[in-house]
């Protein structure tokens, strides 16, 4: 394994779901909108490109997992993907849930107004159910 680290801005902002083979499943603590990420376990890597042959398949896979967990966790309209890695330069990918309904609607989400976070309990519940659908993907 390597010497891998989450970068504390993304640990400062999200709640930890648990490990898939190659990373680590948070909850971004913004009640405004149903958002994962993936963040791979590989210490230096910024870009896609960065991760070996075999892990950047794995990421695909592991990604169209997280998007199939969106989609039962929150039934949105659309979810979007994306790693962008402007703000933070470690590898990660976001799973957003989108809904027409949602502030930000059509717009991106980054930017958008002021994070709010999960009241504890609906955290606590909102954690529970993601876990038990990756558990049963």
């Amino acid at each position: 394994m390597t010497d891998f680290a989450l970068d504390p801005r993304l640990a400062a902002d999200t709640i930890a779901l648990g490990d898939l083979a190659l990373s680590s499943v948070l909850l971004l603590n913004d009640k405004r909108f149903p958002w994962l990420v993936l963040v791979p376990r590989r210490d230096g890597v910024s870009e896609l490109t960065d991760l070996s042959r075999e892990d950047a398949a794995l990421l695909m896979e592991e990604t169209r997992l997280a998007v199939g967990v969106m989609q039962g966790l929150a039934r949105p309209d659309k979810v979007n993907v994306g790693a962008l890695g402007n703000v933070v330069a470690q590898m990660h990918v976001h799973v957003i849930g989108r809904f027409r309904s949602d502030p930000a609607w059509p717009g991106p989400v980054w930017g958008h107004g002021t994070r709010e976070p999960y009241p504890a309990h609906a955290a606590a519940q909102l954690v529970e159910r993601a876990r038990a659908l990756f558990a049963a993907a």
